[in-house]
């Protein structure tokens, strides 16, 4: 069983779930946005994926900068505190596999994690390979 935390705004977000099926996964969707986060979550998330929680945190397109968020003192609880109150703060997509757990960005990342490798190339939507399982 396999998960993944998406934004389905979000094209990096919509590749990886196009690998995880392609890949023969049926991922539990979790639109973060919607169900929101919870700090033993995230903590969980970044230790699984070697992460700490400055590196998780989303800042392009994001109130990150404004809330004070991107300096290297913030306190991780600080960061983590307002990626509960703001969850698109949280970099993503992350997705948890029997095999691991990762910040698939760029998407191609989630192949470290993949119990099986697609068959054939994934293409996204205008045609474009997003994941060939032979260059891995």
């Amino acid at each position: 069983m396999s998960t993944i935390y998406h934004n389905p705004a979000c094209g990096t977000s919509r590749n990886v779930l196009a690998i995880l099926r392609a890949a023969g996964e049926a991922p539990e969707v979790v639109d973060y946005l919607k169900a929101g986060w919870n700090a033993p979550l995230l903590r969980q998330l970044f230790a699984a994926a070697g992460l700490t929680a400055a590196q998780a945190l989303r800042v392009k397109g994001t109130p990150a900068a404004m809330l004070g968020l991107t300096g290297p003192e913030v306190p991780p609880e600080t960061i983590i505190a307002a990626m509960i109150e703001h969850p698109i703060l949280v970099e993503r997509p992350f997705v948890v596999t029997p095999l691991g757990t990762a910040l698939c960005r760029p998407a191609v990342e989630v192949g470290r994690i993949l119990p099986h490798q697609p068959a054939t190339p994934v293409l996204a939507a205008d045609g474009k390979v997003i994941y060939d399982p032979q260059a891995r």
